[in-house]
């Protein structure tokens, strides 16, 4: 078995995380958006390391429940049967190390862990009596509000530390704990003992962590005191699923985690192989106001969806719903959903109802019933009898329309879904309390909306109902702010306008766009610092689409999922057919990265443009003068593996949209570099400026077509000859996409 078994399948993003280098590149966070991929990653990263040499027994991964952590011991010995890494819960890993025998000296022998911490019986998790708690601390007439979770807390000062002693000695004489308990004392053990400390930290070498976005401070400080000051943590989490906040979830460990660990390293999983693009591009705009450092742009990384249905070829829009009352509402969804299930032969298991609340729940369940739809996970009993005339047993229904909260949906995908209940204090819920706690309980709920959105493989609808019954009452209720806002053309712009003042309008709004950002360019590398770069890159794609915007241009993006197969850490060469000079801000849109691009020098004089060509790396060109391939391998020269550069190959705009005669430039430079070339076909850009005949709106695609590896083609062939062999290969590719 060779490192390329464990990597096959990943997409370069993917293929990175689990090839880091601590020794190199210190701890790393992976912000692992909604579908793409973590629990591979995290079971292929144990599967690696493992086959570089280090002992399985050496590794620590943690994960919130018990079923996660046998799916991942399962995929890890697939290819290490019997394999020892320790793949637990934060609770069951605190048992075990208070059960752990710790070495004590020469003199001392061995101790078992918890009585070390003063416990007489070994610990048992146990359901802790709230009421017998609350009247024992009544008696001590506390001022500070005290939980069963947090007895064992090092937060109260030393005034009620004293008087919490003997509700603690308690639990210690008697080992029956809460699972925090368990957490407490397993940090006491790293933070107050030194030879337990060194024991474990010795014992476990490399620590993973899933779904980070989820532990709470005292989590996160038995990892950092398993960690020490080493470097080998790997955490993988999505600050925008970040949803439990009512059980002491803190998303500023995904925040701060940079600050924390100032040498560490972050890498984005940005390919969704979940769902559609439609239901990406509304997933995206949920946060689009979010610190630039930890924003996401999540792309469709399965052109078949996860399904193969054709349903998922479709790529249906999410359609928003709004019914004046539930009557109305449920005779739409049962419609719907019998509907679809006829039209694309889909079973009962593939459609779901999310709402916020259980009570919502359990109204959609009894709705549904009422129309003889399936529910999963009802009980029910088998038609006819058995032989000896007794009743059919009662079974599970499996294959039944799925109704939860979107708590409850976490790290599920349903074909159809149907999120109901979007109005003011169902989704958002209503927030109480101060200013600052209901901003930070209205964020947890536009990260639950987005959980909500991103279940969704092929179809969303987004429900919303004027009046229902709510808490014993006919409501009336607002439609949600989360709802995307309905947008209507611009009347002007549909009024007819001579072709040449329509040119001077589009001109004048694209510089003046260009110039706004200018002028405010101190002020935002001062704002952004570090992260400016970042930030440039969203720029320049919120730049394309207000062009596409003020240019009246619908896009499609065709075979997008041909990016995910691209390694953008190697030099990628960018070639498309030209038409138009909108195609820059096409490519942007369709690559959805900025690449700098091969251009003419002249438009190094437009003002404006010329700043921004200049700012996201294009190479100018004189065409007259020659020098454009000594031009190009300086620029590569210059940036290295980190170079990406878009070409026209045919060296000017086809007149006709035909493709025009290539020039063989590009393919010496991708062989040169051993890069990855990517073409794409542009259809449809030429009537959108230079043979422009009207206002009214233009249809444009791009398709992007399957990289090649000019390495692998170099390596197949002692005789490569760029010019002989690639150019007329991907020519042929690109004429007939067109």
């Amino acid at each position: 078995m060779d490192a390329e078994e464990i990597l096959k399948g990943l997409n370069s993003d993917q293929r990175a995380a689990v090839l880091h280098d601590h020794e190199k590149n210190a701890q790393l966070l992976i912000l692992a958006g909604a579908g793409s991929g973590k629990t591979s990653v995290l079971t292929k990263r144990i599967q690696y390391r493992i086959l570089c040499g280090v002992e399985p027994e050496k590794i620590l991964a943690l994960t919130f429940t018990a079923k996660a952590a046998a799916e991942m011991r399962e995929r890890v010995q697939k290819l290490f049967p019997n394999a020892g890494v320790r793949l637990c819960t934060f609770h069951s890993l605190a048992l075990y190390m208070l059960k752990c025998k710790i070495p004590c000296g020469s003199a001392g022998g061995e101790r078992p862990a918890y009585e070390l911490l003063g416990f007489k019986k070994m610990p048992v998790p146990t359901e802790a009596s709230e009421r017998e708690f609350s009247q024992a601390l009544s008696k001590l007439k506390l001022k500070v509000k005290v939980s069963r979770e947090n007895l064992f807390s090092d937060c109260y000062g030393a005034t009620v530390s004293a008087k919490l002693q003997p509700l603690r000695d308690a639990v210690l004489e008697s080992g029956q704990v809460v699972f925090e308990d368990l957490i407490y004392s397993a940090i006491q053990l790293l933070e107050t003992n030194e030879m337990a400390r060194n024991y474990f930290r010795e014992q476990w070498q490399e620590i993973l962590v899933d779904e980070y976005q989820d532990i709470n401070p005292s989590q996160y400080r038995l990892v950092k005191g398993l960690l020490g000051d080493r470097k080998q943590l790997f955490v993988v989490g999505d600050d925008d699923q970040a949803i439990y906040g009512f059980r002491g979830a803190d998303i500023g460990n995904i925040e701060r985690f940079c600050e924390d660990f100032k040498e560490s390293t972050q890498i984005r999983l940005e390919w969704n192989y979940r769902s559609v693009p439609n239901v990406l591009y509304l997933a995206n705009d949920i946060f689009k106001n979010k610190p630039i450092h930890l924003r996401k742009m999540l792309r469709a990384g399965n052109l078949n969806g996860s399904g193969g249905n054709p349903l998922y070829k479709e790529n249906r829009k999410p359609e928003i719903w709004v019914s004046d009352n539930p009557v109305e509402e449920i005779q739409k969804i049962v419609m719907s959903i019998k509907e679809i299930r006829e039209d694309y032969d889909l079973a009962w298991k593939n459609f779901a109802i999310l709402v916020r609340y259980n009570r919502q729940r359990l109204y959609y369940e009894q709705a549904l019933r009422d129309y003889n739809i399936p529910i999963a996970g009802d009980v029910v009993t088998e038609a006819g009898e058995m032989k000896n005339g007794a009743a059919a047993p009662e079974v599970t229904v499996e294959d039944g329309v799925h109704i939860e909260t979107v708590h409850a949906s976490k790290g599920l995908q349903y074909a159809v879904v149907y999120y109901a209940g979007l109005c003011e204090k169902l989704t958002p819920g209503e927030c109480t309390g101060d200013r600052q706690a209901r901003k930070r309980q209205l964020d947890e709920e536009r990260r639950l909306y987005y959980v909500g959105v991103t279940r969704a493989e092929a179809c969303l609808f987004l429900l919303y109902c004027k009046r229902r019954f709510w808490k014993g009452k006919l409501r009336r209720f607002r439609r949600s702010r989360f709802l995307p806002s309905v947008t209507h053309q611009n009347r002007s712009m549909d009024l007819s306008m001579p072709v040449f003042l329509f040119k001077v309008y589009v001109a004048v709004a694209v510089l003046g766009y260009m110039l706004m950002y200018i002028l405010a360019l101190p002020y935002l590398k001062l704002r952004y610092k570090k992260n400016f770069e970042a930030w440039l890159e969203h720029k320049i794609q919120d730049f394309s689409r207000f062009c596409m915007k003020v240019l009246r241009v619908d896009l499609t993006i065709e075979n997008q999922a041909e990016l995910g197969k691209v390694d953008w850490s190697r030099p990628v060469f960018v070639v498309g057919n030209h038409n138009s000079f909108a195609d820059i801000p096409i490519v942007f849109l369709a690559l959805q990265k900025t690449v700098g691009f091969v251009a003419k020098k002249s438009l190094d004089r437009i003002p404006f443009l010329n700043f921004w060509m200049h700012k996201i790396g294009c190479v100018l060109v004189n065409r007259e003068k020659g020098g454009a391939a000594k031009a190009v391998r300086k620029a590569v020269a210059e940036r290295g593996n980190s170079v990406r550069i878009f070409i026209f190959p045919e060296g000017t705009r086809s007149k006709t949209g035909a493709l025009g005669t290539f020039k063989s430039g590009v393919f010496r430079f991708a062989c040169e570099n051993d890069a990855i070339m990517l073409p794409l076909v542009i259809k449809g850009s030429g009537p959108v400026w230079e043979r422009r005949k009207d206002t009214k709106r233009c249809k444009v695609s791009v398709k992007v077509l399957a990289p090649i590896d000019v390495l692998e083609c170099r390596k197949e062939s002692e005789k490569f000859d760029p010019k002989v062999h690639m150019l007329p290969m991907v020519h042929k590719m690109m004429e007939e996409a067109l």
